[in-house]
């Protein structure tokens, strides 16, 4: 009996977070967004803190604060968030792919990173890997999408970001995910999955030159010591590469260390802080870190692109942008490439007008 995966969303709406700090503040009584002051820059810690990156190259990456991350992949193809991997690889067909198009819409909507997703739950791969053959190179359209994806960040003067999911319905080994029976708090990595991970997360930064942010997704089922070997391992590769162990929603300040620990960021999904201003200065098992945030959050109500989807309302959209700039954190705002492989028009439009609003 086919059973059904657990949705990120469902859990994420159990976890019983809070929903968006409403901030009327921002807004004038017609609806259109008012112009705030710019929130005030804390002052540079003094203490350098126990981080692996210094303070100057973490302030740098908090300095982007508006990035675009660009889900696309078999869960395009299939109309499912999560699926189960048993797609053939030839599913994966779009017959109007321009990455280019992608990079500059992020780079007109004023937008100054991406992040790319290289690897999600299904398993299949956007770029043509040694390591397992379901990649682009057996499917309808063989462009190795990574590849292009990066040219197009240098082009259009972009910094270029990986994502890559450690929750893999395809490539087991094993392993196993969420999506069986046994559920999410029973989910897990053989050592040959992680020595897959290991593999894959090395084609990625090594083969395609400087990568400015890595994500790691679901890091929970790879257990501490293997997930500390993987963190080392990604800034031997690129030591500048601002890595993000993925821990999901937030809680109140509350940060998961056996779930997501190492990580330079700490991410918000789909929720903001309540408190005043998010707290960078923590405390983890007796050392002081300062550790950046990132929201994380879709332009519409889904992560991939679902076939009539429309954006959010643009007072929504604004709310969440200065909201991010009030609790000084980035917004890396996710846009989802349709079936054709390309961005569509209602969210270039969206993605417009949020400009205009905002005035960057």
């Amino acid at each position: 009996m086919k059973t059904k995966p657990v949705s990120r969303r469902r859990f994420l709406s159990q976890a019983a977070l809070g929903g968006m700090v409403v901030r009327t503040a921002l807004w004038g009584s017609s609806g259109v967004p008012a112009h705030p002051a710019a929130p005030q820059a804390s002052p540079a810690p003094q203490e350098k803190g126990s981080q692996r990156l210094s303070l100057s190259e973490l302030q740098k990456w908090e300095s982007w604060r508006y990035g675009m991350f660009i889900h696309f992949g078999m869960s395009t193809f299939v109309s499912e968030e999560l699926p189960d991997g048993k797609a053939p690889a030839s599913t994966y067909n779009p017959d109007k792919l321009d990455v280019d198009s992608w990079i500059q819409i992020a780079r007109d909507a004023g937008m100054t990173y991406a992040v790319l997703t290289a690897k999600h739950v299904a398993g299949h791969c956007l770029w043509p890997t040694r390591f397992t053959d379901y990649n682009v190179a057996n499917g309808g359209n063989k462009t190795d999408t990574v590849e292009a994806f990066v040219k197009a960040c240098a082009k259009h003067g972009v910094r270029p970001g990986f994502y890559y999911c450690s929750w893999d319905n395809h490539n087991r080994f094993g392993s196993q995910t969420p999506s069986d029976p046994s559920g999410w708090n029973q989910a897990f990595t053989t050592s040959l999955y992680q020595t897959f991970e290991t593999n894959q997360v090395t084609e990625l930064l090594s083969q395609y030159g400087p990568i400015a942010e890595m994500w790691i997704d679901i890091p929970g089922v790879l257990g501490r010591g293997y997930r500390t070997f993987l963190y080392q391992h990604i800034s031997r590769l690129q030591p500048k590469c601002v890595i993000m162990m993925n821990n999901g929603f937030w809680n109140e300040g509350k940060y998961d260390i056996d779930y997501a620990w190492p990580s330079d960021l700490i991410s918000i999904e789909r929720s903001l802080p309540r408190q005043a201003k998010y707290e960078k200065r923590r405390t983890i098992e007796g050392k002081t870190y300062y550790v950046p945030g990132e929201i994380c959050d879709p332009i519409g109500k889904n992560w991939f692109y679902v076939e009539g989807e429309n954006p959010r309302p643009d007072q929504e959209l604004v709310q969440l942008f200065f909201s991010a700039r009030e609790h000084q954190v980035n917004l890396l705002l996710d846009v989802g490439p349709d079936k054709h492989g390309l961005i569509p028009k209602q969210f270039q439009d969206a993605l417009a007008r949020l400009r205009k609003n905002v005035g960057l």
